[in-house]
C-alpha cells in the first residue's frame, strides 16, 4: 500500500466534490424607473432601490452617518455608482441618466470645494499646489488633526 499524498496546492484542506455547487444567488430584476431613496439614506441601507433593499436576517441599518461634506460626497459618490450598475442594464431610462448626470456635477463641483479647504480625498483630485502636498494631509484616520473630522 503507497503512503497517501499531499496536495502542496491546497494542503489538503477546503476540497469540494467535482461538481458541487458554491451558491445559488438570486438578484431581483429591476423593473424600468423605480423608486430610489435619496443619496444619504442610499448610503445608510446600502442600495439605493428600496426594491433592492433586503436586509440580511431582516436586520435594517438604520443608523445615519454624521452630516459633513466627506459624508455628503461619499453619499452622492455612493448614488452614482447605483445608478451607474442599473444604467447597464436598463440605458433607455432617461430619468435615470438625468439623474446620474445630477449627481455627477454634484460630486464634481463638491469634491473642488472639498479640495480647496479641506485637501485632496484621492491622487485623482486636481490640485493647484506646485509641489507633491498629499503626505502633507492629515490621513482619514487622523481625527484629531482633521478640521472636520
Amino acid at each position: 500500500m503507497e503512503p497517501e499524498k499531499k496536495d502542496t496546492m491546497n494542503h489538503g484542506l477546503g476540497r469540494l466534490p467535482a461538481k458541487a455547487p458554491l451558491a445559488n444567488p438570486y438578484v431581483p430584476f429591476q423593473m424600468e424607473n423605480p423608486p430610489k431613496y435619496e443619496a444619504r439614506k442610499a448610503l445608510v441601507r446600502g442600495t439605493l432601490y428600496p426594491g433592492l433593499d433586503l436586509p440580511f436576517m431582516g436586520m435594517v441599518n438604520q443608523k445615519e452617518r454624521a452630516e459633513s461634506p466627506r459624508t455628503e460626497l461619499q453619499a452622492v459618490g455612493f448614488a452614482m455608482q447605483e445608478l451607474a450598475l442599473y444604467l447597464d442594464t436598463h440605458p433607455e431610462d432617461a430619468e435615470a441618466l438625468e439623474l446620474y448626470r445630477h449627481y455627477q456635477k454634484i460630486y464634481h463641483d463638491g469634491m473642488m470645494r472639498y479640495s480647496e479647504k479641506y485637501g485632496p480625498l484621492s491622487h485623482g483630485t486636481p490640485v493647484d499646489d506646485k509641489t507633491y502636498t498629499w503626505l502633507n494631509e492629515p490621513w482619514p484616520w487622523e481625527f484629531a488633526a482633521n478640521k472636520e473630522g
